[in-house]
């Protein structure tokens, strides 16, 4: 498999560049390198924004209580 690297100003190496036809090969022996062309790995659809209201009350409570004590100590 003839492999090209793409290197940075200093020489290093920073990509390397697959053909085609290999990488095809791989996708087909390694099913879960699918998500990454189609671009729906679970890490680009998560957002922070996702977890807003998540946290149940009696933990949001005590950290609630934990941030309060640790503003207190800097004062």
């Amino acid at each position: 498999m003839p492999l090209q690297y793409i290197s940075d100003n200093e020489g290093n190496h920073t990509a390397v560049l697959i053909p085609i036809n290999e990488w095809q090969l791989i996708v087909q022996k390694h099913e879960d390198l699918k998500m990454l062309e189609s671009g729906n790995s679970k890490s680009q659809k998560i957002k922070a924004s996702d977890y807003a209201g998540s946290m149940p009350a009696d933990i949001a409570s005590e950290f609630h209580k934990y941030i309060e004590k640790g503003r207190e100590e800097w004062n």
